[in-house]
């Protein structure tokens, strides 16, 4: 057994352990454990620092999930795009494909938490139904492989499903939504990285929300991916007591950049059951946004985005750095709030604006009007029609 796989054995995640670990009210955790399991493996345990610190919140089942009894358990809607089990088709050329139920561990903000842990509910007995709708479908060119987490697969289980989806032509690039370089980055071993490189271009999205969750050891794991020939990008909630803190953010962005990890994107919270304890406004992503935007390298600035509840996809907020805009120029802000004038161009490769143009026909025709008289018909013509 690799050391990784003990770690998850030795997990926190009974109703005794949460009472003896973490304080919990009996009753209270019982619930909770009915709702959504916990699983703390003891790494993630060790960057806990204090009681309600912004780690603990992540791992650690709260009363307050409880009471979020009204909000959607699927609020994105993949189960209504799911034209097969363990597949989520949403845009045109890509698709979400759900491998395993289980995770490293289990975050309290998880937005599929009405399916992680379940082994029925993702199950790798639909895998081949999957590869079929692969296979059907030609305009699917990208293919993320989630779930749960991809990782907790065994390496020859993981390789099975690469070399798989790398025997379908039509699929040109494959990414793994996985949380392990941050929450058990041991599971990032020699072997797996030998493994992915076999099936390039292969893409790694992560999950890092909170500078504390990086370490010597989630160091090496993202260091190992990028050498391994992946490019690492990070996907970071913004979430109340964690990280609604835009020095905070920032923090997190730059020490990401120094482990190779490039900002990616920045989500407001989901409106899913159980967590909307952790949302914020957006004018506090917003804040973050206009702290990061020029004030660090872009590298380190992630696409801001909510994720329309109801499957309307990712769309991207940014503050309104647009003053004025008309035809003849733009007026723009920057990130110290200084203005700037930037004039128009016509897309007839025509120096000037379309106002511009016609107050230069105008003047060319009311200079001439006079003197031609036999086209004066025709020039007067063409001012009325300029001037509509």
């Amino acid at each position: 057994m690799e050391l990784w796989q003990q770690m998850i054995r030795d997990s926190i995640h009974t109703v005794d352990q949460l009472v003896e670990k973490f304080g919990l009210d009996r009753d209270v955790a019982k619930k909770l454990d009915e709702f959504f399991q916990a699983r703390i493996n003891p790494y993630y345990a060790s960057l806990i620092r204090y009681p309600g610190d912004p780690i603990w919140l992540q791992c650690v089942p709260d009363k307050k999930e409880l009471e979020d009894v009204d909000a959607k358990e699927d609020p994105l809607m993949e189960d209504s795009m799911s034209p097969v089990p363990n597949i989520t088709h949403r845009y045109p050329d890509r698709v979400l494909f759900l491998v395993t139920s289980q995770c490293g561990m289990y975050c309290r903000f998880c937005t599929r938490k009405r399916k992680v842990g379940d082994y029925e509910k993702i199950s790798m007995k639909n895998l081949e139904s999957a590869f079929k709708y692969l296979e059907e479908h030609t305009e699917i060119r990208d293919v993320i492989l989630s779930g749960g987490d991809p990782l907790m697969l065994t390496d020859n289980m993981f390789e099975k499903i690469l070399s798989r989806l790398r025997s379908i032509s039509h699929i040109e690039i494959i990414r793994i939504g996985t949380k392990m370089p941050c929450v058990l980055p041991q599971r990032i071993t020699d072997n797996l990285c030998n493994i992915i490189k076999k099936y390039h271009p292969v893409y790694v999205n992560t999950h890092f929300n909170h500078p504390w969750e990086i370490t010597p050891e989630s160091t090496e794991a993202c260091e190992k991916l990028a050498n391994a020939g992946c490019p690492v990008g990070n996907q970071m909630v913004i979430m109340r007591g964690v990280n609604d803190n835009p020095d905070v953010v920032k923090e997190l962005m730059q020490k990401l950049l120094k482990i190779r990890v490039r900002a990616y994107y920045m989500f407001m919270a989901d409106e899913t059951k159980g967590a909307n304890h952790f949302r914020t406004s957006i004018e506090t992503g917003l804040n973050i946004y206009e702290h990061l935007r020029g004030h660090t390298s872009g590298l380190g600035v992630p696409h801001f985005v909510i994720d329309a509840p109801g499957g309307g996809g990712k769309v991207p907020i940014i503050p309104n750095y647009t003053l004025h805009h008309d035809e003849e120029k733009i007026v723009l802000r920057n990130y110290k709030n200084e203005v700037y004038v930037y004039k128009n161009y016509n897309d007839n490769n025509n120096p000037g604006t379309k106002a511009e143009s016609k107050t230069k026909v105008k003047n060319i025709v009311k200079e001439n009007i006079s003197d031609v008289d036999e086209n004066k018909d025709t020039l007067l013509n063409i001012l009325q029609e300029v001037e509509k």
